[in-house]
């Protein structure tokens, strides 16, 4: 069995590194991929992803890159059941990043 994602694409906002219970350290990115070929009206459409970054991954990435640069990701798929304020079942899909590779990024333009 198999759960692996990759992608590159652009940060589309300065990220945001919060302190949860126990010390632990996360961030969620959203990051904008475009997908490989044209829309009907001959437009190149992008995709906006969720990604969640844990401890050391979310720190450096806040350290080394901003809105804008180019990131590549290794992950995988992460689903959470929940229940909203109604009492509804939900769920969410998210990118658990694992690796990331900094493509273009601050420290590298100084």
């Amino acid at each position: 069995m198999l759960n692996e994602v990759a992608l590159v694409g652009r940060l589309t906002k300065n990220i945001e590194v919060v302190e949860l219970e126990g010390g632990k350290k996360m961030a969620s990115i959203v990051l904008a991929v475009p997908r490989m070929y044209k829309n009907s009206e001959g437009i190149y459409e992008t995709d906006y992803i969720r990604i969640v970054l844990w401890n050391g991954i979310a720190i450096n990435t806040k350290e080394y890159c901003k809105c804008g640069d180019l990131i590549g990701i290794k992950g995988r798929i992460q689903v959470n059941n929940f229940t909203d304020a109604e009492g509804k079942s939900k769920y969410s899909m998210d990118i658990i990043a694992e690796k990331i590779s900094f493509l273009s990024s601050k420290k590298s333009e100084e």
